[in-house]
């Protein structure tokens, strides 16, 4: 295999059956990368970017692009969250902290047990001990999210990018399919959200049209070091089910995640259109943009915390 562009030894086949080495691979990558970012509007001249980093793959390189790409880089900044997941979290964000010491870019690191008074791993048992019927991603999920949307809209970023990818978009948008869940799916593509509200910091994913392949083949290329150290709490995951039926699928049918997301994306304008009118109402707890009177968060953390020793 070599590449069509220069005739060198062929790294990757693109979907199309282009055959590129290392150097055409970068450009095709970035390239493509810019191009989402164009087209989608994600990211202005002199706005303020956090990276929402897990220390993992994606948003490793995501951050490394980004700092690269932006020329301000004082307007470019990590944010790292420790959920408190014994034996993991602990190792991913050891490389992150190096990765950007290496670079001297701003890491904000937060805890939860600092800014929730509990670790995912003391809610979890908690939840299985008394019946609350919390599942682990669900609790983390909300709790990071509502978290870094916090710190981005105290310290003044304009935008948090994540390092979601075509696959990440792909599972997403059949889980809600198979759930039933269009509000859901109206929040989704590369620019998030349905209703505009300046207590929400837009979120975007500039790798919305990469594989999990191409991230990978990315990272490598750049000598980006990320561990893959598999989160415990996986394989309680419902997503794990629908990753491995698209994977089956793609396998047979070359293309079939990208189809999948694409013609998501020619129906979403009349998602966003029929929940633009949603209602959101103020949380009688914190104080945040929330779809009931109590959001999400709060809730999480007003079952949970009851049960706290000492």
């Amino acid at each position: 295999m070599v590449c069509e562009d220069c005739e060198k030894k062929g790294v990757y086949i693109s979907l199309s059956g282009r055959s590129l080495c290392s150097k055409h691979f970068k450009k095709y990558f970035e390239t493509k990368v810019l191009r989402t970012i164009r087209k989608y509007d994600l990211l202005r001249y002199g706005e303020k970017v956090l990276v929402a980093c897990s220390g993992g793959k994606d948003s490793t390189v995501l951050l490394n692009f980004l700092w690269n790409l932006v020329k301000k880089r004082e307007n470019v900044a990590a944010i790292a969250v420790d959920e408190g997941i014994m034996g993991y979290r602990d190792i991913k964000l050891s490389g992150l902290v190096k990765f950007c010491e290496e670079r001297g870019i701003l890491l904000q690191a937060y805890s939860f047990k600092e800014y929730y008074g509990f670790t995912l791993d003391e809610a979890v048992k908690i939840s299985k001990e008394n019946n609350l019927d919390l599942k682990p991603c669900y609790i983390c999920g909300v709790l990071r999210r509502n978290l870094i949307n916090n710190v981005a809209r105290e310290l003044g970023f304009s935008k948090v990018a994540t390092g979601h990818n075509l696959d990440d978009e792909a599972q997403t948008i059949m889980m809600n399919y198979l759930r039933g869940n269009p509000s859901m799916l109206a929040r989704l593509g590369p620019k998030t959200g349905v209703v505009n509200n300046r207590d929400f910091v837009q979120r975007i994913k500039p790798f919305y049209f990469c594989t999990e392949k191409e991230d990978t083949i990315y990272a490598l290329l750049n000598g980006i070091e990320v561990d893959f150290v598999q989160c415990p709490y996986h394989i309680e995951n419902y997503r794990l089910e629908i990753r491995d039926f698209l994977n089956r699928l793609e396998s047979i049918i070359p293309g079939v995640k990208h189809g999948l997301v694409n013609n998501f994306l020619r129906i979403l304008p009349l998602l966003k259109k029929e929940f633009s009118t949603s209602r959101i109402e103020c949380c009688e707890v914190c104080g945040n943009p929330s779809a009931k009177n109590i959001c999400r968060a709060c809730m999480i953390r007003m079952r949970i915390t009851p049960f706290l020793r000492g």
